[in-house]
Order: C-alpha cells, then sequence, then structure tokens
C-alpha cells in the first residue's frame, strides 16, 4: 500500500493502483450505476491530456520529459492500455470532476512509472499540476464528451446510409406492386408497395442529414476556457494553440467556440444532438410499426409482406414467428426517448457558468447513440434487406376494395359515389359491378377511372 493525501486526510491506496486519491474518494461516493466511463469516451480524456501537454509544453511551460512521459502514457490509453484504472461511475457530482482527476490520476501515475519512479511519487509528475495545467473539468469534460459522441455517431451515419440504400433497392424492386393504401387503418386509395418504402427511404435521408449538421455543430469546443470561460490560468499562446493541436491528436476538425464562456455554461447543442436521434428514433419506430402491420398474419393479418423468419415466435404455439426486429427497433425507440427527456432536463437544470450535470447527459447521450446503431444495423441485416411481397394478395385487396371508388367522383359526384361505396359494401360486391349494374358509366370510362396504377 502507498499512502496518499488530499484536502479532505490521507488514505491508504494499493502500490500498484494506477488511479489515485480523489478517483477512489469517487468510487466510493458514487457507486451508482456500475458502470464505467464508455471506452471512446477514455480515449477521448487521453487526447484531450496528450493535446494538453505538447500544446504547454510548446509555449515552454512544461519540461519536455514530462510532456513526452505524459504523451507516452496518453497514447497507451488511446491504445486501449489502462482502461481498467478508470474506476468512476457515469453518473457522479461534481460536473465530471471525479472522471477528470481519474484520467490526471492514471496518467500522472504512468508517466512517473515512465520516468523510473515509484507510484505516487507526485513530485516527479502531478496529477493537477503537470497533467491538468492549463486546463479545469469544466473544458476538458464537454470536449473530451463531444469528442466521443462525435466518435460515436460515425456508426450511426454509417448504419443510417446502409438502412438508406437497403430501402432504396426495396423502392425499386416493389415500384410495380400495387396495394391498398389506408387511413386511420381504414380503407383509402390505391398506393405502390414502392412508394411506401420511397417514403421511407426519404424520412431516413432527411435523418442523416440532420446527423450531419449536428455531427457538425458538436466540433465546436471551449478548450482553453478553463473553469469558466475566461482562460484563468492559461497562456494566451495555449489558449490560441491548444484546439488545433486536439484536432492533430484526434484527427476531427474541431474548432474553437467562438464565445468560450457560452460555451461552458451552454449545453444545448447535447439537447440538439438528443433530439435529433430521437427524431431519427421515433421514424423508425413509425416504419417498424408499418412493417409489422402490413406482415400481421400469415392468414388473418394484412399480409402484404413477409418479413425473414430470424426465431420461434412464442414457446407454446408451434409454428409461430413474431416480428422480433421490429419490435426491438421500438424498443430502441423507447429507450432514447427516455433517454432524451434525462438529457433536456439536465441541460436545463445548469446555473450560471456551470451546468453540473453533464455525467448524467454524457452516459444517456452516448448510451442512445450506441443503441441507436445497433438497432439500424440489425434492422438492415436481419429484416429490411430480405423483405418480400404478396404481390396477387396485394392485387386481390386492392381489386375487391371500395376505397378506389375514389377515382369517380369527379365523374359522378361525391353523393352518387357514396352510395355506390356503401352499396357494394352491404351487398359485398365490387365497386365495379355497382358502376356496370346501374349502367352509370360506360365499360371503357369504369376501365380507365378504376385502372388502379393510374390512381398511384
Amino acid at each position: 500500500m502507498r499512502i496518499e493525501t488530499d484536502l479532505i486526510g490521507k488514505r491508504e491506496i494499493e502500490s500498484e493502483a494506477y488511479y489515485g486519491l480523489q478517483s477512489v474518494r469517487a468510487y466510493e461516493n458514487f457507486n451508482i450505476t456500475g458502470r464505467r466511463a464508455h471506452p471512446e469516451f477514455i480515449r477521448a480524456l487521453a487526447a484531450v491530456k496528450k493535446a494538453c501537454a505538447i500544446t504547454n509544453c510548446q509555449v515552454g511551460d512544461m519540461d519536455e520529459k514530462i510532456k513526452d512521459a505524459i504523451v507516452q502514457a496518453c497514447d497507451e490509453i488511446l491504445s486501449g492500455k489502462l482502461h481498467d484504472a478508470f474506476i468512476t461511475d457515469c453518473i457522479q457530482g461534481g460536473a465530471g470532476t471525479s472522471f477528470n482527476m481519474n484520467a490526471n490520476e492514471v496518467i500522472a501515475n504512468r508517466a512517473i512509472e515512465i520516468l523510473g519512479g515509484e507510484k505516487g511519487d507526485y513530485s516527479i509528475v502531478h496529477p493537477n499540476d503537470h497533467v491538468n495545467m492549463s486546463q479545469s473539468t469544466n473544458d476538458v469534460i464537454p470536449t473530451a464528451g463531444k469528442i466521443t459522441a462525435i466518435k460515436l455517431l460515425q456508426n450511426v451515419i454509417f448504419q443510417l446510409s446502409r438502412l438508406v440504400g437497403a430501402l432504396r433497392k426495396k423502392e425499386k424492386e416493389f415500384d410495380h406492386i400495387l396495394k391498398m393504401g389506408r387511413t386511420q387503418m381504414q380503407d383509402a386509395v390505391p398506393i405502390r408497395l414502392g412508394q411506401e418504402f420511397g417514403a421511407y427511404r426519404a424520412v431516413m435521408e432527411r435523418d442523416l442529414n440532420r446527423i450531419g449538421h449536428i455531427y457538425d455543430e458538436l466540433m465546436h469546443v471551449n478548450m482553453g476556457g478553463t473553469a469558466i470561460g475566461t482562460a484563468i490560468n492559461a497562456d494566451e499562446s495555449y489558449v490560441n494553440s491548444i484546439v488545433p493541436n486536439l484536432s492533430v491528436v484526434t484527427g476531427l476538425d474541431l474548432r474553437q467556440a467562438k464565445n468560450l464562456v457560452d460555451s461552458t455554461q451552454n449545453l444545448d447543442c447535447f439537447v440538439v444532438a438528443s433530439s435529433t436521434l430521437k427524431t431519427c428514433a421515433v421514424s423508425l419506430s413509425k416504419m417498424s410499426n408499418d412493417l409489422r402491420m402490413m406482415s400481421s398474419g400469415p392468414r388473418t393479418g394484412f399480409a402484404e409482406i413477409n418479413l425473414p423468419p430470424k426465431q420461434n415466435g412464442s414457446s407454446i404455439m408451434p409454428g409461430k414467428v413474431n416480428p422480433v426486429i421490429p419490435e426491438v427497433v421500438s424498443q430502441v425507440a423507447f429507450s432514447i426517448i427516455g433517454n432524451d427527456m434525462t438529457i433536456t432536463m439536465a441541460a436545463e437544470a445548469g446555473q450560471l457558468e456551470l451546468n453540473a450535470f453533464e455525467p448524467v447527459i454524457f452516459y444517456k447521450l452516448f448510451e442512445s447513440i450506441t443503441t441507436l446503431a445497433g438497432g439500424i444495423q440489425t434492422f438492415v441485416d436481419n429484416c429490411v434487406v430480405d423483405i418480400t411481397a404478396n404481390e396477387d394478395h396485394c392485387k386481390h385487396l386492392v381489386d375487391n376494395s371500395v376505397g378506389i371508388i375514389t377515382a369517380i367522383c369527379p365523374r359522378v359526384g361525391y353523393a352518387v359515389a357514396a352510395d355506390i361505396a356503401k352499396t357494394a359494401i352491404r351487398n359485398g360486391t365490387s365497386v365495379r359491378a355497382e358502376l356496370v349494374s346501374r349502367n352509370i358509366l360506360s365499360e371503357e370510362e369504369i376501365n380507365k377511372l378504376l385502372d388502379p396504377y393510374a390512381m398511384t
């Protein structure tokens, strides 16, 4: 064991531990979710610390040997090492100070080791004085959060692009298939199945564009603002250089926020990001509802399309297959909608120069991004690409629907058309048969007006 001291007092720490006393206190105080920081967030913290060490050395505030040791430690974390030393919970008090100090302590102790010292000998490399030089939790944590969100959104963009492509293929494949459109669950007028899938493709393209916009907005970070955006304790040259250096480290087109005070106290960009994810999730769930409806049956439902069978649907009913993939997509949407409310309330609860609730914002935002990407991936791979259509059944429903009477209205008037529809429903006859029996229109006119493809 080794002894470490902070303003609260002294404490024994395992001698081989890379984390330090402040990490241990946070571990004990915030045993909340049982989940630790997202691996991408840990890497983002290491990227920030690496860029800060490089910048502090460039402006002459840090010894090059210390900088090199910190950079090496950060590179190891970026490669996936030392992640088990990040022990603080996803939800924590203090605006993420525990996240920041956990990173500072792990990086400091590994740097000390690299320089030949013993872990805990902070006279060699200090978590605050060196690793956290020219920084505050209040610019480190939101910046790391944005970097993490950007990295995770890359998969959402990729999966959503795949979905758009899969829907476009179905749009073309099903373009010739006529079926009945429905409004308020009642027969309406004919539509092509390809047109329905084209509508799904269009809304997903809009969501893809929206996510692209928020991806760009998240590139603006408040690094250099330190505690409240006024850059206290940071050299002017450091403030001007930190974001360009961080861009190099991360490979991202990061830009320093125009107003560092604003960017430190306001978290509206995360609300917009969450809302954008929610909007996409809502559209996905609506589409999933439609697919479940159109595939219902197989004998007593709509049975217009077939979803690929993926697993047994019942432990008691043999042969039953359920639409489990669209169902899980809706569950993903429910989760994201709930997370959006949490993020909204946390962003609203900020006070004056800081919002203390970033940890829960990031916890829920990262969860939303990850589950959305996973939901879309399984939706494409296990559902959309293998959907088939029951073309003959769709045609049968169109031919026997009274909805096609709408096309007659301009020719015979609403009242007459309504009477024909009512009679056809009562007698169980077709609209065509009723028109022929009333001798209102010629057969040529009937054929032209009741051409369902022309109606679409």
